[in-house]
Protein backbone atom coordinates (compact mmCIF):
# COMPACT_ATOMS: atom_id res chain seq x y z
CA UNK A 1 0.00 0.00 0.00
CA UNK A 2 1.30 3.45 -0.88
CA UNK A 3 1.18 6.69 1.09
CA UNK A 4 -1.90 8.90 1.16
CA UNK A 5 -1.58 11.67 -1.42
CA UNK A 6 -3.57 14.82 -0.63
CA UNK A 7 -4.21 17.79 -2.89
CA UNK A 8 -6.45 20.83 -3.04
CA UNK A 9 -9.02 20.48 -5.82
CA UNK A 10 -9.87 24.17 -5.94
CA UNK A 11 -12.41 23.73 -8.74
CA UNK A 12 -14.44 21.27 -6.64
CA UNK A 13 -13.80 23.22 -3.39
CA UNK A 14 -12.37 20.26 -1.55
CA UNK A 15 -9.16 18.68 -0.39
CA UNK A 16 -8.91 15.17 -1.79
CA UNK A 17 -6.94 12.15 -0.60
CA UNK A 18 -5.91 9.38 -2.97
CA UNK A 19 -4.56 6.02 -1.91
CA UNK A 20 -3.42 3.38 -4.36
CA UNK A 21 -4.74 5.53 -7.22
CA UNK A 22 -8.27 5.72 -5.80
CA UNK A 23 -10.15 8.60 -4.23
CA UNK A 24 -10.07 7.65 -0.55
CA UNK A 25 -11.66 10.72 1.01
CA UNK A 26 -12.22 14.44 0.89
CA UNK A 27 -12.92 17.55 2.98
CA UNK A 28 -15.30 20.03 1.38
CA UNK A 29 -14.97 23.74 2.02
CA UNK A 30 -16.45 27.10 1.16
CA UNK A 31 -14.39 30.26 0.84
CA UNK A 32 -15.26 33.78 1.84
CA UNK A 33 -12.94 36.75 1.66
CA UNK A 34 -11.69 35.99 5.18
CA UNK A 35 -12.66 32.39 5.96
CA UNK A 36 -12.28 28.84 4.79
CA UNK A 37 -15.33 27.03 6.13
CA UNK A 38 -14.89 23.25 6.34
CA UNK A 39 -18.36 21.82 5.85
CA UNK A 40 -17.98 18.07 5.42
CA UNK A 41 -15.30 15.37 5.53
CA UNK A 42 -15.82 11.88 4.21
CA UNK A 43 -13.57 8.80 4.01
CA UNK A 44 -14.51 5.85 1.82
CA UNK A 45 -15.27 2.90 4.14
CA UNK A 46 -12.69 0.82 2.26
CA UNK A 47 -9.98 3.21 3.51
CA UNK A 48 -11.14 3.82 7.09
CA UNK A 49 -8.49 3.30 9.75
CA UNK A 50 -5.64 4.03 7.34
CA UNK A 51 -5.00 7.65 8.39
CA UNK A 52 -6.83 9.18 5.44
CA UNK A 53 -8.90 11.62 7.49
CA UNK A 54 -5.90 12.78 9.47
CA UNK A 55 -3.83 13.20 6.30
CA UNK A 56 -6.57 15.36 4.78
CA UNK A 57 -6.92 17.51 7.91
CA UNK A 58 -3.17 18.02 8.35
CA UNK A 59 -2.58 18.83 4.67
CA UNK A 60 -5.56 21.21 4.49
CA UNK A 61 -4.65 23.09 7.65
CA UNK A 62 -0.97 23.28 6.69
CA UNK A 63 -2.09 24.67 3.31
CA UNK A 64 -4.27 27.29 4.99
CA UNK A 65 -1.36 28.27 7.26
CA UNK A 66 1.09 28.48 4.35
CA UNK A 67 -1.25 30.67 2.28
CA UNK A 68 -1.89 32.95 5.26
CA UNK A 69 -5.00 34.51 3.72
CA UNK A 70 -7.89 32.86 5.59
CA UNK A 71 -8.99 31.84 9.07
CA UNK A 72 -10.62 28.43 9.61
CA UNK A 73 -14.25 27.93 10.58
CA UNK A 74 -14.76 24.18 11.07
CA UNK A 75 -18.46 23.35 10.83
CA UNK A 76 -17.48 19.77 10.01
CA UNK A 77 -17.29 17.74 13.25
CA UNK A 78 -14.27 15.77 12.02
CA UNK A 79 -12.11 18.84 11.28
CA UNK A 80 -13.27 20.54 14.47
CA UNK A 81 -12.43 17.46 16.55
CA UNK A 82 -9.11 16.98 14.79
CA UNK A 83 -8.05 20.55 15.62
CA UNK A 84 -9.11 19.90 19.23
CA UNK A 85 -6.66 17.00 19.36
CA UNK A 86 -3.89 18.88 17.54
CA UNK A 87 -3.70 22.14 19.43
CA UNK A 88 -0.89 23.50 17.25
CA UNK A 89 -3.61 24.41 14.73
CA UNK A 90 -5.87 26.35 17.13
CA UNK A 91 -4.34 29.66 16.05
CA UNK A 92 -5.89 29.15 12.59
CA UNK A 93 -9.42 29.21 13.99
CA UNK A 94 -11.65 32.17 13.32
CA UNK A 95 -11.80 34.21 16.50
CA UNK A 96 -8.67 32.65 18.00
CA UNK A 97 -6.57 35.05 19.99
CA UNK A 98 -3.04 35.69 18.75
CA UNK A 99 -0.40 33.71 20.61
CA UNK A 100 1.33 35.45 23.48
CA UNK A 101 4.12 32.86 23.59
CA UNK A 102 7.67 34.19 23.38
CA UNK A 103 9.86 32.92 20.54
Amino acid sequence: MSDVQVSNNEEAHRYEAHLDGRLAGFAEYQLTSELIVFTHTEVDPAFEGKGVGSAIARFALDDVRERGTHKVLPICPFIKGWIGKHREYVDLLYGARPSTAKD
